[in-house]
């Protein structure tokens, strides 16, 4: 509603995963809970420390930024030294229902589609898609339905076209033929999370990524401010850098 495009699954991990779950595991006298995320923790003499996956096409590590040292120490990843193939075989060895369990790309807790679920609870206000000129292509279904860097359901003939921003005070959807346009150098974060509990020394060199499937790329963090070396496509409000 906001015009951000949310990740629910960084949500769901801090606040029922490792939130609502973990307290009530911790009440009822449990000393760790273990998680099926494909990531691994480790404590060295400082803190608790989250690495990526062994298995680097599925590694999960991206969705637990938010975690704090007080969960670290108490979760458990089984499956972070596997990979995939081998976590079905081991399962198949056990006879688990779940050996077979095809892969789930949308979002868990939405039965169809995005759109769908979100029309459900935001009504929606219909405006203009316009060219970066102002000049009107057609009409957009309402915002919340869009996402920076998107080329699918935009509903133009003579493209592509991509999503570029979206202009709430005015409702327009602006695109772009140009799909270089998408691609910027700097960032703006906030809510920040450093995993060690302790803010290192800025300005700092890191590798980052602002979406799941993207690859990490240099970067400088000063202040709340990132920015890359080479410039990244469709970097987009609401989600997350880690």
């Amino acid at each position: 509603q906001a015009g951000n495009t949310p990740n629910p699954c960084v949500s769901c991990n801090k606040e029922i995963k490792f939130g609502i779950l973990l307290e009530k595991a911790l009440a009822l006298g449990a000393d760790f809970i273990a998680a099926g995320h494909y990531a691994r923790v480790s404590k060295d003499t400082l803190a608790f420390r989250l690495f990526q996956a062994r298995d680097k096409e599925k590694d999960q590590s991206y969705f637990l930024w938010q975690l704090r040292q007080e969960q670290l120490k108490r979760v458990l990843f089984p499956v972070g030294d596997y990979t995939k193939p081998e976590v079905r075989k081991l399962a198949k060895k056990f006879k688990l229902p779940v050996a077979e369990t095809p892969e789930s790309q949308e979002i868990c807790f939405v039965q169809n589609t995005t759109n769908e679920f979100l029309s459900r609870y935001l009504k929606q206000k219909p405006g203009k898609i316009v060219d970066i000129n102002g000049q009107v292509l057609s009409r957009h279904q309402g915002l919340a339905f869009y996402t920076i860097g998107q080329r699918k359901g935009i509903g133009l003939s003579g493209g592509p076209y991509w999503v570029l921003r979206k202009d709430l005070k005015k409702n327009l959807l602006v695109v772009i033929k140009n799909e270089k346009d998408l691609y910027q150098k700097e960032l703006r974060f906030k809510n920040v999370n450093w995993l060690s509990g302790k803010a290192p020394k800025l300005p700092i060199k890191v590798k980052a990524k602002i979406r799941y499937r993207s690859k990490l790329a240099s970067a400088i963090v000063s202040g709340n401010k990132l920015i890359f070396i080479q410039p990244q496509r469709a970097i987009t409000p609401g989600q997350s850098v880690v």
